[in-house]
């Protein structure tokens, strides 16, 4: 059975494309973490994505982070069987699921983000010293 609410379905993806209202300042959605939090094994995307099935766990949320040979071994050729990602927030970085070593790290957590928090208006603003 699927749940639809036309207001609600409508009122999230404004919410999503930073377009919501939300009162609190500088209030991001970031879809990373969102599947992570609801969907941390990624079987939710395989079932929709059939093009990610042979990525295995979490790192499905972000295929174009893994290495030639994991994609190769999934099947995945980006930009071929399944697209370049068209933005890349700089907020995504701190729940990718690699470390330096190349090994997962639990959740995604790899300490304090090494860059400074910018809200979806950076990528449209024609103002870029922020």
């Amino acid at each position: 059975e699927v749940d639809y609410d036309v207001c609600s379905n409508y009122g999230n993806w404004l919410y999503s494309a930073g377009i919501g209202n939300d009162p609190r300042d500088n209030r991001k959605f970031n879809m990373i973490k969102q599947g992570l939090d609801y969907d941390g094994n990624g079987d939710y995307v395989r079932l929709w994505v059939p093009e990610l099935q042979g990525i295995k766990g979490a790192d499905i949320h972000t295929p174009w982070a893994l290495g030639s040979a994991a994609l190769s071994q999934a099947g995945v050729t980006l930009g071929e069987t399944y697209p370049l990602p068209v933005v890349t927030a700089p907020e995504w970085s701190r729940h990718i699921h690699q470390r330096p070593g190349g090994s997962p790290h639990p959740r995604g957590r790899r300490g304090p983000a090494q860059h400074k928090d910018r809200g979806i208006g950076f990528y449209f603003s024609r103002k870029k010293d922020a």
